[in-house]
């Protein structure tokens, strides 16, 4: 009788831990929140959107001269004897699509001024501006889909001598930063 009360105890104690294992077990994943690694850092690309480049549109310059400034969100205004005109003349800001990691660091870093030439001769300086995220921003779009970013700009205009009507047309660097 005391062997087979021993073997009954020990049984009862097997169970015991047993149970008392699988309810740690059950804690312990009630406890512990399971995380998957982020994506690795892969190289960004960068898409310039061939129908919205930097365009200025329009505008007439007065004796003396001025600025014509496209803003990111697409508004234009201009400083000095510069009028705007209204010919059906399109003026946009330069959009450029990102495609990288969500949450990767990148920053914009604008080219110096450069040199415009007119199809009438002439030059025009043009001042690569603002971007609409800022000059540093982090990604949210998750691959496929792209993050845009608008890059307006300022052109410096002289009197009608200097810069006689006609098309204007040149190359800007923009450089975008993985960090």
């Amino acid at each position: 009788m005391f062997f087979t009360r021993m073997i009954k105890d020990i049984n009862l104690l097997k169970q015991f831990r047993c149970r008392l294992t699988v309810a740690g077990i059950l804690v312990l994943f009630g406890y512990v929140t399971a995380s998957a690694q982020e994506p690795p850092p892969r190289p960004i690309a960068v898409y310039v959107n061939p129908a919205q480049g930097l365009i200025f549109g329009a505008f007439f310059q007065g004796l003396s001269g001025g600025t014509v400034i496209i803003y990111p969100d697409g508004s234009r205004s201009v400083t000095g004897s510069v009028v705007q005109a209204n010919l059906g003349y399109p003026f946009s800001p330069a959009i450029f699509e990102i495609e990288a990691n969500r949450g990767t660091l990148i920053s914009i870093l604008n080219g110096p001024d450069v040199v415009l030439t007119g199809s009438n001769g002439g030059t025009i300086t043009l001042h690569v501006g603002a971007a609409s995220t800022g000059s540093s921003f982090i990604t949210t779009a998750t691959p496929p889909a792209r993050n845009l970013v608008r890059i307006g700009g300022t052109l410096t205009v002289g009197s009608p001598p200097s810069n006689p009507s006609g098309s204007y047309s040149g190359v800007f660097t923009v450089t975008f930063i993985q960090e």
